[in-house]
């Protein structure tokens, strides 16, 4: 507990390495629940290892990541879907399945992972899609969306489960400013409304700014930079102060 507020995610002196090239290097942190952390670097920084760490698609090279009372990195495979279903991931590509509509899309994971009825599922998907603006459809499929509305059917898979804590890599690429400020407005809802943990991977320096509590900036492996944008604007690290004022304040 931190403030009153359950740690969600922690990196503790996390490192990774791929071959001879060190992604991640001694990295800590931690986000609680009802908080969002918005990670920034320049392309090859190791911001979307540091999601995949988290859901232990990948396993750290030494240190420890805690995904609330659960030290991960020596779990089974049991255990990590146990831990996994408290989770939601917002892909950068949506990752819908193209064979399926909006509905089945939605419908698959509740239908996997839940004992609610077939009633209950229609409820829970209109209420979700309702919250997304994307009410009325249901019935089409992927190819049939927007890149917009594609972003949208993602967040709306990410968070049908009711996560407890969300990942999102890159939520506004390819977005006008517009939408990609109605996807930012949709994941801080999760955020207020669920008291959920937000970790948003960016090279969207406005977006971090609106979304995040905290923003950790990554170079070359290292935390350069944590701390509010208010902080990161007086850093003395020159590449962290730099990145968060690029796009952000007097643009």
């Amino acid at each position: 507990m931190t403030n009153g507020r359950t740690t969600a995610v922690a990196f503790h002196n996390v490192s990774k390495s791929f071959g001879a090239k060190q992604v991640l290097r001694d990295v800590s942190f931690d986000v609680r629940a009802g908080e969002a952390l918005c990670i920034l670097g320049r392309s090859g920084t190791g911001k979307s290892v540091t999601l995949k760490l988290i859901i232990s698609l990948l396993k750290p090279d030494q240190g420890e990541i805690w995904i609330e009372q659960d030290e991960i990195t020596c779990l089974k495979a049991p255990e990590l879907s146990r831990v996994r279903r408290k989770m939601g991931f917002l892909f950068q590509d949506a990752a819908l399945f193209d064979s399926l509509t909006l509905y089945e899309n939605l419908a698959l994971p509740l239908h996997r992972l839940t004992d609610k009825s077939s009633e209950e599922i229609d409820f829970v998907i209109d209420r979700v899609l309702g919250q997304i603006g994307l009410a009325g459809d249901k019935r089409k499929m992927p190819s049939e969306l927007s890149g917009g509305m594609r972003k949208r059917a993602g967040l709306a898979r990410a968070v049908v489960l009711e996560p407890r804590i969300l990942l999102a890599d890159e939520p506004s690429s390819g977005l006008d400013r517009i939408t990609a400020s109605e996807i930012d407005a949709l994941l801080l809802e999760q955020k207020t409304q669920h008291n959920a943990a937000l970790i948003v991977v960016t090279h969207d320096v406005r977006g971090a700014r609106r979304l995040g509590d905290r923003i950790a900036v990554l170079d070359r492996g290292t935390l350069i930079a944590y701390g509010t944008a208010e902080e990161i604007d007086q850093s003395e690290n020159e590449i962290a102060r730099e990145l968060i004022r690029r796009d952000g304040n007097g643009d």
